[in-house]
């Protein structure tokens, strides 16, 4: 007969084992977690870093792939927006599951106060000196807006979306509207973004206003000049409520001092180079815009709405000829859209505004190009079908 030490070392000794297989599965599990990345989604975002490289160092020689004057959507105008539906289908996947919502949301405000941080540290500082190796900001004409902040706000307003609707686990839903209906408050929320931005910007009564040069290079140097409004709903470069928003909030100081707008033909004479003004340039050529500014950022935060609910697809239709099915056609849709908005005259693409057809059109090419992406990975790289959530 076994004694009863014995029996406690087996006890102790099976318990020892189960642990150690306790821990080798889940080693396992975590490794299987870290080999699942959507690789499609990351070839996307290389390929929209390369890009935003491309368009930084040869849009100055090559303005066609630059960003557009002011309407229009050249190469460089997909970058933005790319990069906005790319945070959108991380958001859905990294909020797939939430099992603590203070701590989800505490993650979220701490990466959004990084995102804000590292904007403002690159894209905010005013040098004293830009001749010389030093880095001084002026608090009275420091940069608020910025690529970063505009990704900070889109991903805080869309994560804490995320988080607190999220009443399902990643389960399987129909290939059909079950996306839609199961997150309704998304799409909620971009219809109120679009009401928004539409009742703004045809809305609000834009005054006269006035701005100082700023450029030692101009003749103009110190010279302040009045810019006549007095209109509503325009969406011209000097009359639009965007760039009223931004003056009247942020103040015309710390606004962006280069628009693309200088490039356009009535400002200057190589249009769509950067040149010297025209002599019968209007002053506000010469006057300042926030490209990434609070009308236009909100307007932003559809793209990201679009994004998550691609990733939403991508986590709940298991079978890959539904998930295409679904971004291909929401893709042509928004395409389509927005071309027809743009060529009927009704909203013109311009990313300086964020309007309604820019974010269709961008959207709409975003989804495509996952799509393609998607397609070369599963089915050429991944001949085996493999889950992909």
């Amino acid at each position: 007969m076994e004694s009863r030490d014995d029996v406690i070392h087996q006890h102790q000794h099976r318990l020892i084992i189960e642990e150690e297989e306790d821990d080798n599965q889940k080693a396992q599990q975590q490794q299987q977690q870290k080999k699942k990345r959507i690789v499609s989604l990351d070839i996307f975002r290389g390929l929209t870093v390369a890009i935003m490289i491309l368009v930084d160092d040869a849009g100055g020689e090559w303005p066609m792939i630059g960003h557009a004057p002011w309407n229009g959507c050249n190469l460089a105008d997909f970058v933005m927006p790319f990069f906005l539906f790319i945070v959108g289908m991380a958001i859905a996947l990294a909020f797939k599951r939430v099992p603590n919502r203070l701590i989800s949301i505490k993650r979220v405000i701490t990466r959004t106060i990084k995102l804000l941080f590292w904007g403002l540290i690159l894209q905010g500082g005013y040098s004293h000196a830009p001749d010389k190796l030093t880095y001084g900001v002026d608090m009275k004409r420091i940069r608020w807006c910025g690529i970063l902040q505009r990704i900070a706000l889109s991903y805080l307003v869309v994560a804490l979306l995320e988080i607190s609707t999220k009443k399902t686990q990643a389960k399987e839903l129909l290939p059909r509207c079950s996306v839609f209906k199961l997150y309704h408050w998304h799409w909620l929320a971009g219809a109120c973004v679009v009401v928004v931005y539409l009742s703004v910007i045809y809305g609000v009564y834009v005054p006269d206003w006035h701005f100082t040069v700023y450029n030692i290079h101009s003749p103009d140097n110190g010279k302040t000049f009045t810019v006549t409004c007095g209109v509503r709903g325009s969406l011209d470069p000097p009359c639009n409520a965007v760039g009223y928003i931004d003056r009247a909030v942020l103040g015309i100081n710390h606004m962006y001092q280069h628009p693309a707008w200088k490039r356009s033909k009535v400002c200057t004479e190589n249009s769509p180079y950067e040149g010297p003004f025209r002599k019968d340039a209007p002053t506000w050529c010469q006057g300042p815009f926030e490209p990434e500014g609070i009308l236009s950022s909100i307007s932003a935060i559809l793209t990201t709405i679009f994004g998550v609910h691609c990733g939403h697809v991508l986590i709940h239709l298991k079978d890959h000829s539904n998930r295409l099915k679904h971004w291909g056609v929401l893709g042509f849709s928004l395409l389509s859209l927005g071309i027809i908005l743009h060529f009927s005259n009704a909203i013109q693409l311009n990313k300086q505004l964020y309007s309604f057809s820019y974010v269709c059109l961008t959207a709409g090419a975003a989804a495509l190009v996952f799509s393609t992406f998607y397609i070369l990975v599963c089915y050429y790289v991944d001949k085996p079908k493999t889950d992909h959530n």
